[in-house]
């Protein structure tokens, strides 16, 4: 059977206004339905821009990109309900309580009703938080934060989802939660793209990746395959070092 792929990038290049040089630089990434799939790249690389321009977020110069075989520009507002997005930064209102909050998301989704109200006990059941439901964001931990952020992202179901640091400055208990959840969605289908300094957790989640540096991919491929390809390679980080070196990024 023929594999499906459900982001196909295709030479995409963005240059910001006021830019000498590209954020992004000839990107192509074909990546397959129900993968694994994690970018990576020191500070500057190009992951965030990569990751907007994915989801329609942000216009790009040159190159094109197909979602389930769908043209993005064309396709636009068919393709936005395919993906999930869960950004770096916490995208919920601090004065809303945590079921208000994806109340409203879930409207913005076109959800409403009983199906809206049953996705989210759901969903704050599965992440341990059906009995703060009720209390402000404010009052949230970091890890209960990235949590909801991670709920706000598949309410709606997505066939995609897109992590841009899921588990960035959280504790250890929440960090563990994010990942096995995020297993569970994928054996029941949902591609994962996914991006975090975290290389060890990214090593054990993702089963391809790619390595990007100055808006470049400079290597693709299967997790365990790249780092069994050379013998200074024994892990991710060292194959990640290798490539990028290990001077400071800010």
């Amino acid at each position: 059977m023929e594999e499906k792929i459900a982001i196909q990038i295709d030479h995409i290049s963005k240059t910001y206004k006021g830019s000498n040089s590209p954020a992004v630089d000839d990107i192509s990434l074909e990546i397959p339905s129900r993968a694994r799939f994690g970018l990576l790249g020191p500070n500057g690389a190009g992951k965030t821009t990569t990751i907007n321009i994915m989801c329609g977020l942000l216009n790009y110069n040159k190159g094109n990109i197909s979602i389930n075989g769908m043209m993005l520009e064309k396709k636009y507002k068919k393709i936005r309900r395919m993906i999930g997005l869960v950004p770096q930064d916490i995208a919920l209102y601090d004065t809303l309580t945590a079921r208000e909050n994806l109340r409203f998301i879930g409207k913005m989704y076109g959800l409403k009703g009983k199906d809206l109200k049953n996705r989210i006990e759901e969903s704050l059941e599965m992440v341990g938080l059906a009995h703060t439901g009720h209390k402000q964001i404010r009052t949230y931990s970091g890890g209960m934060k990235r949590r909801i952020n991670l709920v706000a992202g598949i309410l709606h179901q997505p066939e995609i989802l897109i992590l841009d640091e899921p588990t960035a400055g959280v504790d250890v208990q929440s960090r563990n939660m994010i990942l096995q959840f995020l297993h569970g969605l994928n054996e029941k289908g949902t591609t994962i793209i996914y991006t975090s300094h975290y290389l060890e957790e990214a090593e054990d989640l993702c089963s391809s990746i790619a390595i990007i540096d100055h808006g470049k991919v400079i290597i693709t491929g299967e997790t365990k395959e790249i780092i069994g390809s050379k013998k200074e390679y024994t892990d991710l980080e060292s194959v990640f070092l290798h490539l990028t070196g290990r001077r400071l990024r800010d």
